[in-house]
């Protein structure tokens, strides 16, 4: 079974090469810096695969200017580039949706660092190629090293440059090819002086700093080795797809076996330095077997601590079930094309070895072509003290009324024997006693079912051995079936009350792993920090029995911000202990090396970007305040509860701290944005107004009437225009600040619209403005002031960007319960990425006229109004020619006014 087991496929690489089937595939010419002739490479074997037949097209190639690289594109189908306009400049990016129409076999994407220019469809270049690998088109693209996210920070260390284009690590993992495109720093360099890279000027500045022979070895190393990483991962992937027996020594791995010997420290410290000769990736296994339920709270509380400094070293700590251990290992080493085992020295007894087996013996014989090393490792080097003391499990009190069962068991055993003694033979009445025994092994254990098996061959012997109601035994053959008896009962016994222990260790793990399931999935829903904490709070305090407090950064301390239960306080003692805590990331308080003698424990939150909080635990009881309180197994619960809350609580503060980002930004783009509108809107008309009253004090006299009253109308236009603007500015600050308060009353719509096309006449004096209400309007429920200069700027805003001589409508019509209202134009429309962002503040439209393009404010303010009065505004593109409509919708009057009767 065992080697039928181990011929199977592992369907989780089935798995992954059926998902790599169903994508394109991704071919990344890698280089350790600029100029190594990646993009160059690329086309290269894109020429020779155009020779072959393939259907490949260029979708972005940057050639720089390079003569030898421009004549590598020649002949390819180049897809023609999106035009993008971006602050009065015209960007060249990637068409995407091209490419996806003419569904090339072969695409080739340049720079996949590359940042797009605003407005396209994905920020990042990379994620245009993974939308071309999802619609199943193969990729060639170009990388250099130091865009890889996880080696930004070393990159940075050794260059003094920090790259700001990173793509992340999947990408480089889910690559099906890694071409490495590696040249000498000598030829390098060369190259940077003959000016195949750089312009010379900026050549030479790079040769000085980045391009430093140092610098582009230690980057050439980098490339490297992140290469042979992904390569290394292939070859285990196709092992695994392929049931292939390891191992293949293509590249180090090394496996060290932990136990709860004391010897373990020494033995992981051990593996770390050899895997750190080998240049090799390195791990630990235990091997949970049946003898893990005899081990000792503190043998299982050092078997969790060397597995945590495994972690702590760098390596994978890897537990596993199994019934054999050197079966294990070799089972998981050669799944994971394990090199190297490391093993401690057995201290064992020669007898003990030849009695119980040697697992170092059968290590070795087991491994096949796997090394495996024995260590004779010091007892002396053990685990760093513990900055947590637990408390032994202690004794469970005793039980009595397993022992009752057991004494009914085997007295129900009697009975029936009495009844069926006569039609069985003697030695099969030892059955019926053999059922009893089993009966309390399950229901009470170990103990209870010896104790049965003992009163067991007693009562047989007393009751149904001759002679009879004597302890005395004539028969010799009957000796031999009560010692047999025995023998059995007692087997029996063990080997049930064995399976029991599992049993009921295995419903508590259950329970366990079911609670930290459920656990992680509400802080995974959790989106407030509130929520998180005092759900993380409410957990602990479940599954541990205890009193928990939560406190979080506060400036530069901590602060309660949760606990359980929520009456709990800490006094300033313990909350001195907590702040020392955060400060020194170590645990303090009752139980550990720091202010033992306090109420309460507190222990740091870490994650891999470091300390997120504190969380701090107190029995809660009236009894004694000194010493451990946390038994081994409830010290690795209540670890693994602090490591998913504080990884969760990481999750939440980034999201806040995006979300600050985010206001930071666009708190500045509507600073940037206001600044631009008073730049130009309240310059714009002062300067008109300033030109036509000079001229008019300068000139007055000797210009005729036509020339005064152009100039006295431009002041006035100009005038009313700033006007509206300082207006909008104020309706603005008054809608933020929630200034507004609507005073809704029953108002006639034509009356309403009649003098809102009044106020605008002067603006659209240039076109045809017509008004079509339905006759059987209700009357609406709205602000007739408010709702007046809503439409005042719609209209406004019409005018701006309809042609002259166009025809602007205002239409209403009554639905049941509310009325529309549609204010049409005949221009040009809106464009569609615009329609969701029209009405946000200081928005504006590209137009034809920029003189004409107003704040940016009008749009928002009509929004503010409409919704503020309970109704809606949308805006969309006509249907029936071009140009715009902006439909609101109002809410119908429920009561109208009553006229006052006049007494005659």
């Amino acid at each position: 079974m065992t080697e039928e087991r181990d011929n199977r496929p592992s369907p989780d690489a089935l798995l992954r090469q059926a998902a790599r089937e169903e994508r394109g595939r991704l071919k990344i010419f890698l280089g350790a810096a600029p100029g190594v002739g990646k993009t160059f490479e690329m086309l290269q074997t894109a020429q020779a695969k155009r020779r072959e037949g393939i259907d490949l097209v260029v979708g972005v190639v940057e050639t720089h200017g390079r003569r030898e690289t421009e004549a590598l594109v020649a002949g390819l189908e180049v897809v023609p580039r999106r035009r993008i306009d971006y602050k009065d400049h015209v960007l060249d990016e990637m068409d995407l949706d091209a490419i996806l129409a003419r569904r090339p076999k072969i695409v080739l994407v340049d720079e996949l660092a590359h940042t797009n220019a605003p407005g396209s469809r994905h920020a990042k270049r990379y994620l245009d190629v993974e939308e071309l690998l999802a619609a199943g088109i193969d990729v060639y693209s170009t990388l250099n090293i130091q865009h890889v996210e996880s080696l930004n920070d070393v990159v940075a260390k050794i260059t003094r440059v920090r790259v700001r284009e990173t793509v992340p690590d999947s990408i480089v993992d889910r690559a099906d090819d890694i071409e490495v495109i590696d040249i000498t720093p000598d030829d390098l360099i060369q190259r940077l002086q003959q000016g195949k890279v750089y312009v010379p000027r900026t050549a030479e500045r790079a040769i000085r700093h980045y391009f430093s022979p140092g610098n582009l070895t230690a980057l050439r190393e980098l490339a490297l080795r992140r290469t042979a990483e992904r390569v290394d991962e292939q070859l285990l992937t196709h092992m695994q797809a392929n049931a292939i027996s390891g191992p293949w020594a293509a590249g180090e791995r090394l496996l060290v076996c932990v136990n709860e010997d004391a010897t373990g420290a020494a033995l992981v410290r051990y593996a770390r330095r050899q895997a750190e000769r080998l240049r090799a990736r390195w791990g630990a296994i235990h091997v949970e077997t049946s003898r893990a339920l005899r081990l000792t709270e503190a043998e299982r509380d050092r078997i969790a601590d060397t597995l945590r400094l495994v972690e702590r070293l760098g390596g994978e700590a890897v537990t596993a079930p199994g019934r054999d251990v050197a079966e294990t290992v070799v089972e998981h080493a050669r799944a994971n094309n394990v090199t190297h085992l490391v093993i401690a020295k057995s201290r064992r007894s020669r007898w003990s070895e030849l009695l119980r087996g040697s697992v170092a013996h059968s290590l070795i014989r087991r491994a096949g072509d796997i090394s495996v090393h024995v260590i004779a490792a010091n007892s002396g080097d053990p685990i760093p003290p513990k900055t947590v003391k637990t408390a032994p499990s202690g004794r469970e009190a005793f039980l009595w009324w397993p022992y009752v069962a057991a004494t009914g068991y085997v007295a129900a055993a009697l009975g029936v024997g009495h009844l069926l003694h006569r039609g069985l033979a003697l030695n099969n009445m030892a059955l019926v006693f053999l059922t009893a025994v089993l009966a309390s092994a399950v229901t009470g254990g170990l103990a209870p079912s010896l104790y049965a098996s003992v009163v067991s061959v007693l009562a047989f012997n007393y009751f149904f051995l001759p002679p009879l109601y004597t302890f005395t035994i004539s028969d010799p053959e009957n000796i031999v079936a009560l010692f047999v008896f025995a023998v059995v009962a007692v087997i029996a016994s063990n080997l049930t009350a064995r399976v029991r222990a599992q049993a009921v260790t295995a419903r508590a793990r259950a329970k366990t792993t079911e609670d930290l399931y459920l656990f992680s999935r509400k802080l995974a829903g959790v989106v407030t920090m509130d929520d998180l904490l005092w759900a993380t709070a409410y957990q602990i305090a479940a599954m541990l029995k205890v009193h928990v407090v939560l406190l979080l950064p506060e400036g530069e301390s901590v602060a309660v911000r949760a606990g359980y239960p929520p009456e709990d306080v800490i006094e300033d003692a313990d909350l001195a202990a907590a702040i020392w805590a955060w400060e020194n990331n170590r645990p303090t308080g009752r139980g550990a090396d720091t202010l033992p003698g306090a109420k309460w424990l507190f222990l740091p939150m870490r994650t891999g970007r470091g300390l997120v909080g504190v969380v701090g635990i107190d029995t809660g009881g009236a009894g004694a305040r000194t010493g451990s309180f946390l038994t081994p197994d409830q010290r690795r619960l209540l670890d693994a509860l602090i490591d998913q809350a504080a990884l969760a609580i990481e999750r939440v503060t980034l999201a806040e701290d995006v979300d600050r980002a985010k206001l930071a930004a666009e708190t500045e783009r509507l600073r940037s944005a206001l600044l631009t509108s008073i730049s130009h809107d309240l310059r714009t008309p002062l300067a008109s107004i300033l030109g036509s009253a000079t001229s008019l004090k300068s000139y007055g006299p000797m210009l005729d009437d036509a020339a005064r009253l152009e100039l006295t109308s431009t002041i006035q236009e100009e005038a009313e225009r700033l006007n509206r603007f300082i207006a909008n500015l104020l309706d603005m600050t008054r809608l933020e600040s929630g200034a507004i308060r609507p005073r809704a009353d029953a108002v006639d719509l034509s009356e309403v619209v009649g003098s809102a096309l009044e106020r605008v006449g002067r603006i659209l004096a240039g076109h045809r403005v017509t008004m079509d209400l339905a006759a059987d309007l209700p009357m609406v429920e709205i602000d007739a002031v408010l709702f007046e200069q809503a439409l005042f700027n719609l209209l406004d805003n019409a005018g701006k960007y309809a042609p002259a001589g166009s025809l602007i409508t205002v239409r209403a019509r009554a639905e049941p319960g509310r009325v529309r209202v549609e204010v049409l134009d005949e221009g040009d429309g809106i464009p569609p990425e615009d329609v969701e962002r029209i009405f946000d503040k200081f928005y504006r439209v590209h137009a034809q006229d920029r003189q004409r393009a107003g704040t940016g404010l009008g749009l928002a303010i009509c929004r503010g109004f409409v919704e503020a009065m309970g109704g809606t505004i949308t805006a969309a593109n006509r249907r029936d020619r071009s140009g715009a409509v902006f439909t609101l919708t109002l809410p119908e009057a429920t009561a109208l006014p009553r006229l006052e009767e006049t007494p005659l």
